[in-house]
């Protein structure tokens, strides 16, 4: 009897697993054809098991990777893709070619007499740009600034399907190691978006676990770090595995999208989301033991900036995932509210604050939280309270910024991002040669343009980002150089 219905349970598992298949095999003829660089591999990018000792090396390798990307895409584009908004077709509006360099590489911005060093990560799917108005703000103050390419970024979506954490992870050491020789005693910082900062955290405890070799990293400043993501993600294995195994390359990725952003790909692969949570549950792993054993006090200062909404990481895995484990002093999290001018609240699906408040510095926690939220219902203006160990410290801050009228939360992807970026910002700028993301706003109807209208709607520069910038430099002992649009409300 036993037997019959281990049998019986073995079967019904394989016949839902080929009915599973079976359905994402049909779901997937009706979404777009995959184009050349969904799938053309450039072998020229570096990992792990690299023969590089140095950055020289690193970037010889970037160099040979772009000269891969122009010959075999670029220069073969297909007449039919050869479009206006395409990044891949040379004089397009997204040509990163038309910029005064392509922030999809590497840079390093130099100081005659640098006070500190800074490594400046991206996130998954991303490029360099993301991190380059922090990154000038900072060298402009006196720091020796390194915004790193990270491996399978910056040139093909297919760069994605093949690369793992820890061909990102290495890349992070050999720049790190640079910085050490660029600036001798000097104190050396990483500031990390997304997954940068997951890589960011992921240095930090390397050294705590030992790594004498690796340059001291003194603080880190996280920007809506990937710390944690849904169990859902996990599923993002299984998918790639049977994409492979199967041979159906459209399995491969989670979204197949046109690409016509410049410095991020719009498509995603699952091998990009399936190493973010490899990532995350080793980080996991790490801090959990540090933290019994004790030897987590070592973890460097941390301030965190972090929307209490995000569709990309898990917000409560701040609290969960790392804040609620460091002891030491100096640890701050600072959490951009939702919109709570009146006749806003009305629009929303729910409070995600709400969510979050049994988790928000709880008594006994050693971390500050500092929230910037409406000064009340009536107004447009912020003002920021700063919360310690359960308790309100001072009355609240008033900030001399407003939530614009149309703007209702911050985003995932809108943090790092001034209001005057040329790019993602809201208004045309003279910097930008081609075309701005941050202010498209189509109207028609739906289902004609191949931009989705989510990605239209969701906001991409922040209306307080001087207050970030403020905050960072204030965090890493840099004196701030005041920008013109601080001045004023």
């Amino acid at each position: 009897m036993m037997k019959r219905v281990f049998f019986a349970a073995l079967w019904a598992l394989l016949g839902g697993l080929s009915t599973m298949i079976l359905v994402a095999v049909v779901h997937l003829g009706n979404r777009p054809d995959l184009q050349p660089w969904h799938a053309v591999h450039l072998d020229a990018e570096f990992s792990a098991d690299s023969a590089v000792s140095d950055m020289n090396g690193y970037l010889a390798i970037e160099d040979r990777l772009f000269r891969q990307l122009e010959q075999g895409i670029v220069d073969r584009l297909p007449s039919a893709e050869q479009m206006s908004l395409s990044r891949y077709h040379r004089g397009s509006l997204t040509d990163p070619g038309r910029w005064d360099r392509n922030w999809n590489r590497t840079f390093e911005f130099a100081a005659v007499e640098p006070v500190a060093g800074v490594l400046l990560l991206h996130g998954m799917s991303d490029a360099p740009y993301s991190l380059r108005a922090l990154g000038q703000q900072l060298n402009e103050n006196n720091a020796w600034v390194l915004g790193l390419r990270l491996p399978g970024h910056g040139t093909l979506p297919s760069g994605l399907i093949r690369v793992t954490w820890e061909d990102m992870a290495a890349a992070v050491r050999l720049a790190m190691r640079h910085l050490r020789e660029q600036l001798g005693d000097k104190p050396l910082f990483i500031i990390g978006y997304s997954t940068g900062g997951a890589l960011a955290v992921e240095y930090a405890m390397a050294q705590i676990d030992g790594n004498d070799q690796l340059p001291a990293v003194e603080r880190i400043v996280l920007i809506s770090p990937a710390i944690g993501v849904t169990r859902m993600a996990a599923l993002a294995v299984w998918q790639d595995r049977i994409g492979r195994w199967l041979g159906v390359d459209a399995l491969l990725w989670n979204s197949i999208q046109p690409e016509y952003n410049s410095f991020k790909y719009n498509s995603f692969a699952i091998n990009a989301g399936a190493q973010v949570f490899r990532l995350t549950t080793a980080l996991q792993k790490r801090l959990k033991r540090a933290s019994a054993n004790g030897s987590l006090v070592r973890f460097p200062p941390v301030l965190t900036f972090q929307s209490v909404v995000d569709a990309t990481v898990s917000t409560p895995a701040l609290f969960t995932g790392l804040y609620n484990y460091l002891t030491n002093a100096g640890n701050e999290l600072v959490f951009f509210d939702i919109n709570r001018h009146a006749g806003v609240g009305s629009l929303l699906i729910n409070d995600p604050l709400k969510r979050m408040q049994a988790l928000m510095a709880p008594t006994g926690t050693k971390y500050r939280l500092s929230l910037v939220t409406n000064e009340n219902p009536r107004s447009r203006r912020v003002a920021v309270t700063a919360y310690e160990d359960g308790k309100r410290l001072a009355p609240p801050l008033l900030l001399p910024w407003r939530w614009p009228e149309d703007v209702y939360s911050l985003s995932h992807i809108a943090l790092s991002f001034p209001e005057d970026d040329p790019y993602y910002g809201n208004s045309v700028s003279a910097v930008n040669p081609g075309i701005s993301l941050g202010n498209i706003t189509p109207r028609g109807e739906r289902g004609l343009i191949w931009i989705p209208a989510n990605e239209v709607l969701r906001l991409r520069w922040n209306p307080f980002y001087p207050y970030l910038e403020q905050r960072v430099m204030a965090f890493l002992s840099l004196k701030k150089n005041t920008r013109q649009s601080e001045l004023s409300p």
